[in-house]
Order: C-alpha cells, then sequence, then structure tokens
C-alpha cells in the first residue's frame, strides 16, 4: 500500500481522536463505529477502510497512547543519582497523564489490556523505569528482583494519578500527596543505606520538586 492522502491522514487522525474521547467519557459498548464515525463528521467506510474494524481503530487509539509515554519518560534525562532519575519518570508520569487523561483512560481504563508483568518491548512505556530500577539494583540503591519492582511502583504510581484524574485528589493535596507515596514506595524497596538516606532527607529536595 501507498502513503495514504492527506486527506486520508486527516480523516484517520480525528477518528483516532474521537475515539479517544468516546471510549474515555462512555461505556466502552456504546462507542460503535458509527457513533464514532458519526462524531468525526465522516462515513462508517472510512472507519473500515483506514482501520478495518472497530478492534483496529481502537488499537490505533492505544498506539497513540503507548507511543506519547514512551516519548515522555524517554525524554527524562539520566542523572547520577538513580533515585532522583526514578522520582523524575514518576513525575513525567503523572504530568503525561495530566495532560493526556482521555488517552491514559483509553491505554489504562481496561479498553484493551495491559501488562506491566509482561515481557518488555524496545516501545514499551514501562521501558524507562524498568531500565532506571534495573540501574538502582545494580548500584545497590534498591534490592529485590526489578519487574516486581516496577511493577510495585506502577500499581503505586497509576493508583495516585487515578485518584487525580477523577477529582479525589487536587492542588496541593494532589502534590503533597503525589511526593509522599513515591517516597514511600522508593523507601520500600531501598537498600538499607539509601534507606538512611530516604529517612534523613538527604533527598529532600529531589522530592520537593
Amino acid at each position: 500500500m501507498g502513503r495514504p492522502r492527506t486527506n486520508d491522514t486527516t480523516v484517520g487522525e480525528r477518528l483516532v481522536e474521537c475515539t479517544t474521547e468516546l471510549l474515555a467519557t462512555r461505556p466502552q459498548e456504546s462507542v460503535t463505529i458509527r457513533s464514532v464515525a458519526t462524531a468525526a463528521r465522516t462515513s462508517t467506510a472510512a472507519v473500515y477502510s483506514l482501520f478495518g474494524d472497530k478492534e483496529g481503530l481502537i488499537a490505533a487509539v492505544r498506539d497513540r497512547a503507548v507511543a506519547g509515554l514512551f516519548q515522555a519518560l524517554t525524554a527524562v534525562p539520566a542523572s547520577e543519582n538513580a533515585l532522583a532519575d526514578l522520582y523524575a519518570l514518576a513525575v513525567a508520569y503523572r504530568r503525561w497523564g495530566r495532560e493526556h487523561s482521555h488517552l491514559y483512560a483509553t491505554l489504562f481504563g481496561g479498553v484493551q489490556p495491559f501488562e506491566p508483568s509482561g515481557t518488555v518491548g524496545t516501545g514499551d512505556p514501562v521501558r524507562p523505569l524498568v531500565a532506571a530500577i534495573d540501574r538502582a539494583v545494580t548500584e545497590s540503591v534498591l534490592e529485590g528482583e526489578a519487574t516486581s519492582i516496577a511493577v510495585s511502583l506502577w500499581v503505586t504510581l497509576h493508583g495516585v494519578v487515578t485518584l487525580e484524574l477523577a477529582g479525589a485528589l487536587e492542588g496541593p493535596t494532589a502534590d503533597v500527596t503525589f511526593r509522599s507515596t513515591i517516597h514511600a514506595a522508593l523507601r520500600g524497596w531501598a537498600t538499607p543505606a539509601a534507606f538512611r538516606r530516604l529517612r534523613d532527607g538527604d533527598l529532600a529536595p529531589v522530592f520537593r520538586k
């Protein structure tokens, strides 16, 4: 197949955007090809032509979310402090979720299965997190199996961000809760020496960001 014409690309982007919004704001079963086509001001034939079927359209939405989150996390620069890097990744994850709440909802809201404990591919959003954890374990900052640590931190982070997006946490309360929760999660996996540094506040400036 050749490259899609500009008009096809525009229609495709509009369909993905409308599908994202509908999936994030309505029950999944109510999102049909017809409802998406109507919202995008195009025909159902365009959906079949560009994406094949509803599953193909949903997959395109998920691919956009995965790529966006991966880009946000890989943009976080590494430093000499493994714990600071992990916290910076958590901050970037939260920021992306807040700025792309509909994509976040479609990615982690059960529209398609997300398995953070599965094989980490080159474009997997959790890859930067796992790489940072591997480094922290190697440097004896965290102790444990890297995948277990990654799942634990992701579950913690996802819980805080989901509550914030739902409006259960707002303003300064959300900021304080985020910092203290991520701090506690990292402290739970820290080696004794790193734990003392966290307890004594050596990294306080980092966790105030």
